[in-house]
């Protein structure tokens, strides 16, 4: 037998888990994984996270596979990352391996060409040190990127033509 106070309580508790989980989504998208360790962070139980959650899906608040592809196309055309680079970013974001694979197995993206576009955005702070410096410099911010080895070097060969 239902307790009336136990189904009145959960229904006060779901209430309030939708509303914070609108709040949450009225600053920016998210993931269902981050709205999950929001709620559970707030002391929400499992039960509430899971009707909350299928709530939002159901009005179309979470969607993990379009906040992928809007992230994708942030981390390689704003942040101009490397493709590990944007993985991971989407990792951090909340975003299953499952859709991260789907929706860079059609990727065309070039890791050279966004490696120069961000060496061109970076040169000009770097005129006023030496040309070691500069490459150093680079070499470094291209790592950090997440470019490969050798993505990292054919776009500073690139640069040393340039100079020249």
């Amino acid at each position: 037998m239902i307790d009336l106070h136990d189904k009145g309580a959960f229904i006060i508790d779901a209430q309030k888990a939708r509303q914070y989980a609108l709040k949450l989504l009225s600053y920016k998208a998210r993931s269902q994984k981050e709205i999950e360790e929001r709620l559970k962070k707030k002391g929400f139980t499992n039960s509430t996270i899971t009707s909350t959650i299928k709530y939002l899906k159901g009005i179309g608040l979470i969607d993990d596979l379009s906040l992928a592809k809007n992230l994708k196309n942030k981390a390689l055309d704003t942040k101009l990352l490397s493709i590990n680079g944007a993985k991971s970013y989407l990792i951090r974001h909340g975003i299953s391996r499952d859709i991260i694979e789907e929706i860079f197995q059609s990727e065309e993206s070039d890791d050279l060409i966004n490696a120069q576009k961000l060496i061109d955005r970076k040169i000009n702070s770097l005129v006023k040190y030496s040309p070691e410096i500069i490459r150093k410099r680079l070499y470094n911010l291209l790592l950090r990127r997440r470019y490969q080895y050798d993505t990292i070097i054919k776009a500073l060969k690139k640069i040393k033509t340039e100079e020249d």
